[in-house]
């Protein structure tokens, strides 16, 4: 079977939807399906096509950005002549081009399946409303358009205002995990890397420095952590610097940072092995989001796999991975002081 996934942004941008869509696609190449990626060339650096792990990868060029999105003159040609090209369509939403593709899967008889990951909720600020407001049309629009709309849990879909208008289509399929095995050699070296002695709780969090990951939240929540164990850690695994779209967010929480610099450490961007050697080290990691951007949280789960707890917020679908496993504590949404004493 010919598949053509459609999404704004794909690796080596990380986040969990690029994630996703990345094990979906080598996942269904190492089955035998011929798999196309269609998505944008967000970075002048990255071949406009190029195979990658088995998988077709065609880059639209951008022209410029529009806060976090990006205007693609050459997409819709390319998402004609992909759609004719391939025999089903997996959308990722939120996406302003999906209900395009979405007509051109009507137009061309081709069944569209439409994975819905988060809202969208951009920064403050007039035009940024105007955007959201934009997309949450165009969304709506792909949702009309495609044959069925895969959701996390049934607990976000049953939550979620733009799903709910689809209740008849939706399917619940949760995201798929993946996480390398590593021996207990790779997790001493990262322990010994990381100077973590094995007397200092380890706090985790692995995400973007983002408005929406409710980083300030873990930051106001660690002098009460402190008071208790003062010697605690944070280690903060993800993209942290020149994140697209939160620079004043950064700036908003460098005072905060700063005044925590003994305990916080950025790691970056790890690898899969890397984020399989992170995870043991932890006592917990937390997934203190704020908002319907973040559904599940993949995170939680690749730790759990590797034994580590998770402390999530009460958000719909965040709070499954905890409810389910019972691996956990879920907390009051943006609750530092609750977060500290879980």
């Amino acid at each position: 079977m010919r598949v053509l996934i459609v999404l704004t942004y794909y690796r080596p941008h990380t986040s969990g939807l690029t994630i996703y869509a990345e094990r979906l696609a080598r996942g269904l190449a190492a089955r035998g399906h011929r798999v196309t990626v269609l998505t944008s060339r967000f970075d002048r650096s990255l071949p406009i096509e190029a195979v990658e792990n088995g998988v077709r990868v065609v880059r639209a060029p951008v022209l410029f950005r529009v806060s976090k999105g990006v205007i693609m003159p050459t997409f819709g040609w390319l998402a004609t002549r992909l759609v004719q090209e391939n025999d089903v369509v997996s959308l990722h939403l939120p996406q302003f081009d999906a209900a395009g593709v979405a007509a051109r899967c009507r137009l061309f008889g081709k069944p569209a399946v439409l994975t819905y990951h988060s809202d969208l909720k951009l920064p403050p600020g007039a035009f940024n409303r105007l955007v959201n407001q934009v997309v949450h049309l165009m969304n709506r629009l792909a949702g009309l358009l495609a044959h069925r709309v895969v959701a996390y849990t049934e607990d976000f879909a049953s939550h979620s205002p733009f799903l709910r208008l689809f209740s008849r289509k939706i399917a619940v399929i949760p995201p798929p995990v993946e996480v390398p095995e590593v021996g207990p050699q790779s997790i001493a070296a990262f322990s010994r890397q990381h100077r973590l002695d094995g007397h200092r709780p380890v706090i985790g969090m692995a995400a973007r420095l983002a408005a929406e990951k409710g980083v300030e939240v873990l930051l106001n929540a660690l002098p009460r952590v402190l008071e208790v164990y003062p010697q605690a850690r944070v280690l903060f695994a993800g993209q942290y610097r020149g994140v697209m779209g939160e620079e004043a967010y950064a700036r908003r929480l460098a005072p905060l940072l700063k005044q925590h610099a003994e305990q916080w450490e950025f790691l970056g961007v790890l690898d899969p092995v890397q984020m399989a050697a992170f995870y043991p080290n932890l006592d917990c990691l937390v997934v203190p989001s704020l908002n319907s951007t973040e559904t599940f949280g993949l995170v939680q789960v690749e730790a759990m796999l590797c034994g580590t707890p998770s402390i999530a917020s009460d958000l719909p679908g965040v709070r499954q991975p905890v409810l389910q496993t019972g691996m956990g504590e879920v907390v009051p949404i943006g609750d530092s002081a609750a977060l500290a004493e879980a």
